[in-house]
């Protein structure tokens, strides 16, 4: 079988093409733009469709993506320089910085009223926010519960009507509700990872943005990488389509020129929101698979990156989020089915389709998908603009991972 310089065959790299274009082709994804490589060969790179639906302007290796919650294992990395220097500690309690979760109530049950509480067992710590564990979060499962209408009703989560507030007013807002869950017991999803953003600003005395840009963008040449694509830019950046459920027909939820994402947000949350491209995320991930260096430089230290890459659930937090995955699947489209969770990613702790155990990395309901797999050196990046209000895109993204592995040549 012939192979390549990359570490891919011949056949399964043509394979591969041919996939991505038959989803092209069906006219459910406008365009599309795909990153494979393994180990130290050159990356190979696939762009197909445009960047609208209903216009021609091609798809480009250089194309701006909403990264959406493939965000979160980017954005973790501020935390991994603050734990590295000292800044922060695992088991640090947050008030100091983060006052408005001291003395936190906890629901009685997930279904009482949100003054039917009881006192936190104990203070909310470092290790509870970068595990997704403090006790808060998104759950798609509960909505009608009064303690989802109170986290809507806050605007404390993305892609609401109206855009998140400054961070202080959102850590004001936060401190108003109570916990779900006690602080440690249960993983929750996306909360810890804004309120990850909250802390190192506060830590550090910076921006989240201007420390991620100094601290991990730049020294990773991660150029088009931040909260907002500038002006000159925007030309690069496809608007983002939320298809009708019931039609599947394409609707603009956010344009390029004048969204969400052509000025800096006053909330920069690490559970969404960064834009990049296929070539910046590479960087990263193989970053990681390298252990901390990139070009000679270290950015993290090596035990930082096995710690964050690794499965920091309990077995009973495993049990409780496996069967979230598994018996919502028809919420979810099929993502979420890895098992556990690192700071801020997930990580494959069982064998659930064609990608090993200890692969990591996230979904994005803007159409992204990205990992790392450490057992074959493989970095894969999957970027399109279709969000994922209908099964396309995440159907695409389980053909690429799907394709990517049989493509191996070995």
């Amino acid at each position: 079988m012939a192979t390549t310089s990359s570490g891919f065959t011949e056949a399964g790299l043509r394979r591969l093409h041919d996939v991505l274009d038959r989803h092209v082709d069906s006219g459910k994804i406008p365009g599309v733009v795909a990153l494979v490589s393994r180990g130290d060969g050159a990356p190979h790179v696939e762009t197909l469709g445009s960047m609208r639906h209903d216009g021609d302007a091609p798809m480009r290796r250089d194309t701006i993506f909403r990264m959406a919650s493939t965000s979160k294992p980017v954005a973790v990395s501020a935390a991994m320089v603050l734990l590295d220097e000292c800044r922060l500690r695992l088991d640090d309690t947050v008030e100091e910085w983060l006052p408005e979760l001291a003395g936190r109530q906890v629901l009685k049950t997930i279904g009482s009223p949100v003054d039917d509480t009881v006192p936190a067992r104990r203070p909310i710590t470092v290790r509870d926010i970068l595990t997704s564990t403090f006790g808060l979060g998104m759950d798609m499962t509960m909505i009608g519960t009064p303690i989802m209408a109170a986290l809507f009703e806050q605007g404390i989560t993305p892609n609401l009507p109206v855009p998140m507030p400054e961070q202080d007013e959102w850590m004001r807002r936060l401190g108003t509700l109570p916990l779900m869950y006690q602080p440690g017991e249960r993983w929750q999803y996306q909360i810890s990872s804004d309120l990850l953003g909250v802390l190192v600003s506060r830590v550090s005395g910076q921006s989240y943005d201007e420390f991620l840009r100094e601290r991990i963008f730049e020294p990773l040449s991660m150029k088009d990488t931040g909260f907002y694509v500038p002006a000159d830019q925007i030309h690069r950046l496809p608007p983002l389509y939320a298809p009708d459920p019931a039609t599947g027909e394409f609707q603009v939820w956010d344009e390029a020129e004048g969204g969400r994402h052509s000025t800096l947000p006053a909330f920069q949350g690490g559970g969404g929101g960064l834009n990049s491209t296929a070539d910046d995320y590479h960087a990263y991930f193989r970053m990681l698979l390298n252990h901390g260096v990139h070009d000679g430089q270290r950015i993290l230290s090596r035990p930082a990156v096995e710690l964050m890459t690794s499965n920091s659930l309990t077995a009973a937090q495993l049990v409780d989020r496996e069967a979230l995955a598994r018996d919502n699947v028809h919420i979810s489209f099929g993502q979420g089915q890895q098992g556990g969770w690192g700071f801020g990613m997930a990580v494959r702790t069982y064998r659930g389709d064609y990608a090993p155990v200890g692969q990591f990395g996230w979904d994005g309901g803007a159409g992204t998908s990205t990992y790392a797999d450490p057992v074959n050196q493989v970095v894969g990046v999957l970027l399109t603009q279709v969000g994922t209000t209908v099964p396309s895109a995440v159907q695409l993204a389980n053909d690429f991972w799907t394709t990517l592995y049989q493509a191996l040549d070995d």
